[in-house]
């Protein structure tokens, strides 16, 4: 599970510095020592400051989950940067964004920090509560039937932050006047209880658990825990003591209490309640600290380790009781399948715990371009993908690897009569500019190739990696094939694909798919064609009755339209023009690209005679040449394709978004002729395919990753 800790110490990254500062802070060792905590339990742990910055941050960290995984969530130690309701900003914008948390949400922070309301709700529960009575100035009158000694303190402060004991009026107007000046808040004025003090820390929900009761033995000096106390500072060790000595039945009735009180209050997950005993065995309440300190010296962490759980169980339990409370006891409930073999479950933990180590392969992949032009990148990549086949366990095919433009790889189980994995490793056109960096938002990734060529291979890479992980890989009948020529049209590995794809059950093309978790069961074809038109230079304002290239080409391109069937799917447009003239002469050549897409083979046919009968020749001065460049047959819909069957049916176990849908671009599935299973764009979602920006859709590289393996551990 990704778990975020989120604290308060040293960023005041806020829009405007004013009001109440927050005076409590984690030491920068006990963070550490909770992250370790959450890192040896299994978990993907970052720190993060909890300022205004934090919204951004958690989006690079925590991407939307698949259904059944362990969804991550905060780990909160943030006390707020400053302003009276400091305790409840985190947990109020955790809950905006929709992301889980441990502790206590912002209602209950802000009544467990206002002691004053806290008592109220105290009373109206009947759970016992010192007398008290509220003082608003240093001169304001006392009123109710109080007692000498008193106990003052702020009414919304911690760490008994100007906690005092006063025996006469003198004392508590003095002790209010420091409060009044030092925190500008009303001040708590209740009766001191003489006698023994405790805590119970709590631990759960619905019911909570109580641990053993802690008692504070205070030694000489006032018998109350101070700030300085608390922070070693007073020149006394104040003892914890733990199991505290009561009786069976005084412990079974101040735990009783705590639950109460965490009940009362509306706690979450962990709680410590506070509790003076007078010498007749009276319990009371005096306050509820809701972000129990979860430092080493802290009487939370002692009674823990009085029940055996020691600090590294202790954090992940906290962990533990949250997922719970968000997500029921079993996050993973078997894939939803009461016959779900051990095996799918292990896939599905691998993947999804690795999930940054997957992302992070992505941006290895990504910072290594290659480019159609690009041999020296083509081969740094072929390399370093014959590296990780080889510690796959996958062996070279020999037959159907030409180590140029296409390689071929098997499983131990081989590939004839098995699964057919088909995905391009160069990048279509030309670089230029500087390189896209690799950037992560909170649903795309970006970065060059990223979706046309890197997505799919590190889907591939990690679905396999997942199966190896669980020992599953190599009796598996799966073959990987990787081309090279994606931005030539296949136009040296299509004949290798058309010969593997004739030993072969079934073809999976790592294409980008559609969002949505939509993969391809349809592509058109294409055909693109160089058309050249010549003639003499003709000056500007020439009055002569010969035709100029320029307009002679536009006319005939405008005629091209005409070629467009939307009902046949078959397109005809003009992709690229380049003109040639001398000096302030007209052009004289015109270069141009004529793109074709297409499902139906005869249309497309009558459609290149249309085109090469529109630039035949038959205009004095004009010659024109029209030359078939790239050819790519189309994927036609297969009926009752059996892949789609079943990773339809897997797709609902899993519960992740599945379609179909076609598409204008060819690719490698039509060049599969035989009537075999195919699909293809089964690679992460895509935008901005082959422009500067873009993307993959983030949540659909684990869903894609996920269902890959799945399909081919159950084949």
């Amino acid at each position: 599970m990704k778990i975020a800790i989120v604290y308060n110490r040293e960023s005041q990254a806020v829009i405007n510095l004013f009001g109440k500062l927050n005076r409590e802070k984690y030491g920068l060792q006990t963070i550490k020592r909770i992250k370790d905590a959450l890192v040896t339990g299994g978990h993907q742990v970052k720190t993060f400051e909890g300022d205004k910055n934090i919204i951004e941050e958690l989006e690079k960290f925590m991407p939307s989950v698949v259904s059944g995984e362990r969804p991550g969530l905060v780990f909160n130690l943030s006390y707020g940067i400053q302003g009276k309701g400091r305790y409840m900003h985190m947990p109020g914008i955790l809950e905006m964004l929709g992301i889980p948390y441990v502790g206590s949400g912002p209602e209950t922070h802000a009544i467990a920090l206002d002691k004053i309301v806290t008592k109220l709700i105290l009373i109206q529960k009947g759970i016992p509560t010192p007398k008290f009575t509220v003082m608003y100035k240093p001169d304001s009158p006392i009123t109710g039937d109080l007692s000498y000694p008193m106990i003052v303190k702020p009414k919304d402060e911690a760490v008994s932050f100007g906690l005092k004991i006063v025996n006469d009026e003198e004392e508590l107007r003095d002790g209010v006047k420091t409060i009044y000046e030092t925190f500008n808040t009303p001040t708590l004025v209740e009766e001191y209880i003489p006698g023994r003090e405790f805590n119970v820390a709590l631990l759960g929900n619905n019911p909570p658990e109580a641990l053993p009761p802690v008692e504070l033995l205070f030694g000489d000096g006032p018998q109350i825990y101070t700030y300085e106390d608390k922070k070693s500072t007073s020149g006394r060790e104040v003892e914890k003591v733990c199991p505290a000595n009561l009786s069976p039945e005084q412990t079974e009735k101040i735990q009783q209490l705590a639950i109460d009180t965490f009940n009362a209050l509306g706690c979450y997950d962990s709680a410590r309640v506070d509790f003076r005993m007078d010498d007749n065995g009276d319990l009371y309440v005096l306050e509820v600290n809701s972000m129990a300190s979860l430092g080493s010296n802290g009487s939370f962490v002692f009674a823990a380790e009085r029940i055996g759980l020691d600090y590294t169980a202790l954090m992940n339990r906290l962990v533990e009781v949250a997922s719970e409370r968000y997500f029921g006891p079993f996050v993973i409930d078997e894939l939803n399948d009461d016959n779900a073999s051990k095996q799918s479950v292990n896939f599905f933990n691998h993947i999804t715990k690795n999930r940054d180590k997957i992302e992070n392969e992505l941006k290895t992949w990504t910072n290594l371009p290659c480019w159609t032009e690009d041999q020296v990148g083509l081969k740094t990549v072929s390399r370093k993908i014959e590296e990780r086949m080889k510690k796959l366990g996958l062996k070279e095919v020999t037959e159907f690897t030409n180590g140029q433009s296409v390689w071929t790889w098997e499983t131990k189980g081989g590939l004839k009569d098995g699964t057919l994995l088909v995905l391009p490793i160069d990048i279509p056109g030309d670089r230029s500019g500087f390189p896209v960096p690799f950037n992560i938002d909170q649903e795309w990734i970006y970065g060059e190739g990223i979706a046309s060529s890197r997505g799919g291979l590190v889907t591939l890479l990690s679905a396999l990696n997942g199966l190896k992980d669980i020992k599953s890989l190599s009796d598996k009948k799966i073959g990987v094939l990787i081309y090279a020529d994606e931005g030539r049209g296949m136009r040296y590995s299509y004949d290798t694909l058309r010969k593997v794809a004739n030993d072969v059950k079934e073809v999976i093309v790592l294409q980008p798919g559609f969002e949505g978790g939509k993969i391809v069961d349809q592509r058109r074809g294409s055909k693109k064609f160089s058309v050249i038109v010549e003639g003499d230079p003709l000056r500007v304002g020439n009055h002569s009755n010969k035709v100029d290239v320029m307009s002679y080409f536009l006319e005939k391109a405008e005629k091209l339209k005409e070629l467009n069937v939307m009902d046949s799917k078959l397109t005809v447009v003009v992709q690229d023009i380049h003109s040639e003239r001398y000096s302030v002469l007209l052009p004289h050549r015109v270069r141009a690209s004529i793109y074709v897409t297409f499902l139906d083979e005869k249309k497309v046919k009558e459609a290149e005679a249309k085109i090469r009968e529109l630039f035949k020749s038959t205009t004095r001065g004009i010659q024109c040449y029209v030359e078939k460049l790239t050819e790519r047959p189309p994927f036609n819909r297969i009926k009752n394709n059996s892949l789609i069957t079943e990773l339809s049916r897997i797709s609902e176990e899993l519960n992740i978004p599945f379609g179909v849908e076609s598409s204008l671009l060819p690719s490698a599935a039509g060049e599969i002729h035989n009537k075999i299973p195919i699909v293809c764009g089964f690679a992460p979602a895509s935008k901005g395919l082959y422009t500067p920006n873009e993307a993959l859709h983030r949540g659909e590289l684990i869903q894609k990753t996920l269902l890959l393996g799945m399909y081919l551990l159950r084949g």
